[in-house]
C-alpha cells in the first residue's frame, strides 16, 4: 500500500432517554464496556478506561477468525451532555490499522435525545476498516440505544468535599442512617461495602412493609466511583446494575461534591415499572438525606 485512504462515516441514533442518561452511556467506562461488543461472538475487554480530557481507553477486540485487536483512544474534548470528540488507533499483529477522529454530537429532541456520530478514518494498511467501522458503529450503536433506554440517572450538587460524602457512603455505621427515601428505614443483616463485599438488608416503609434487599459490590475507587448490583432480597434474581460517582467541583461558591447515581435496569420493562412508581423522585430523596446527614444542602 502506497498511501492512506481517508473516508468519513456518519451515524445517527434517536434514543428513548434524557441527553443526560445518553451522555451517561456515552462516556461511562462500565456502560461503554456493555454495550461496544456488535455481536455475542465478539468480545471487548477494557484494559484502561479514564473519561477525562486527555484520559486515555485501552481496549482489547476478539472476533472469530480475526486477530486481536487493540484500540487506543484519547478524549480531546468532553462538553458534558453535548458533544466529545476522541482520537482512536486500531493496532494488530504489530501494525497499525488505522487511525480516526471521532466526534459525537447530543441533541435533546424533547421525546428522547439524538446522538449523530461523526467519524473519520485513515486506513494505513490494506485492510477495509472503514467497513469494519460501520458494521462496528452500527451495530453497537444499536446496542446503546437499547441500553440507555433502560438506564436511569440521578445527580444532586451537595456542598460539601468528596471526602465527607464518601466517608458517609461507604461507613457501614453511617450508611444505613441516610440510605432510602423519605420516612423508609433500613434493618440490616451483614454489611461489608468493600469492593467483593455485600450489604444484606430490608428498606422498611413508612407503612412498616418490609422490602428485602440485597447489594453486592464490585469496585470501590477511592473518592470516584462505587459499583454495585442490586438483587431483589438475599441472593434473588438481580434487577439491576448500579454505580455511583462522586466529583469534586471545588470549594467556593456552586463548588462541593456532584454525586451521580445510575442504574441499568435488567429489562425495560423494569425500568418502566420503577419509573413508574417514582424510582427517580425517591432517588433525589435519598440524596438529600445524604446532604442532610453530612450537614450539607
Amino acid at each position: 500500500m502506497t498511501g492512506a485512504r481517508f473516508t468519513t462515516l456518519d451515524f445517527t441514533r434517536d434514543v428513548a432517554a434524557p441527553p443526560a442518561t445518553l451522555w451517561r452511556a456515552w462516556t461511562d467506562p462500565v456502560l461503554r464496556a456493555a454495550w461496544s461488543a456488535p455481536s455475542p461472538e465478539v468480545s471487548v475487554t477494557y484494559l484502561e478506561s479514564d473519561t477525562k480530557v486527555g484520559g486515555r481507553e485501552v481496549a482489547l477486540c476478539r472476533s472469530p477468525g480475526d486477530p486481536e485487536f487493540r484500540v487506543e483512544s484519547r478524549w480531546l474534548a468532553l462538553d458534558p451532555g453535548r458533544r466529545s470528540v476522541n482520537s482512536e488507533v486500531v493496532e494488530a499483529e504489530g501494525r497499525t490499522l488505522s487511525a480516526a477522529l471521532v466526534t459525537a454530537e447530543i441533541a435533546d429532541t424533547g421525546a428522547g435525545a439524538r446522538l449523530a456520530l461523526t467519524v473519520q478514518i485513515a486506513s494505513l494498511a490494506d485492510r477495509d476498516m472503514a467497513g469494519d467501522y460501520r458494521a462496528g458503529f452500527d451495530a453497537g450503536l444499536d446496542n446503546m440505544a437499547a441500553l440507555a433506554a433502560r438506564t436511569m440517572v440521578i445527580d444532586r450538587t451537595i456542598a460539601a468535599p468528596v471526602a465527607a460524602v464518601w466517608a458517609a457512603w461507604t461507613d457501614p455505621k453511617a450508611l444505613p442512617q441516610w440510605w432510602g427515601p423519605e420516612g423508609y428505614s433500613c434493618r440490616t443483616t451483614r454489611i461489608d461495602l468493600r469492593a467483593g463485599g455485600e450489604w444484606v438488608f430490608d428498606m422498611i416503609g413508612p407503612d412498616g412493609t418490609v422490602y428485602p434487599n440485597h447489594h453486592r459490590y464490585l469496585r470501590h475507587d477511592a473518592m470516584a466511583r462505587i459499583d454495585y448490583t442490586l438483587h431483589w432480597g438475599e441472593d434473588g434474581p438481580k434487577h439491576a446494575d448500579a454505580s455511583a460517582t462522586f466529583e469534586d467541583l471545588g470549594g467556593g461558591p456552586g463548588g462541593g461534591t456532584r454525586v451521580t447515581l445510575s442504574m441499568v435496569f435488567a429489562t425495560a420493562a423494569e425500568f418502566q415499572t420503577a419509573k413508574g412508581f417514582g424510582a427517580v423522585e425517591l432517588g433525589l430523596e435519598t440524596l438529600g438525606k445524604l446532604a442532610r446527614f453530612i450537614g450539607a444542602r
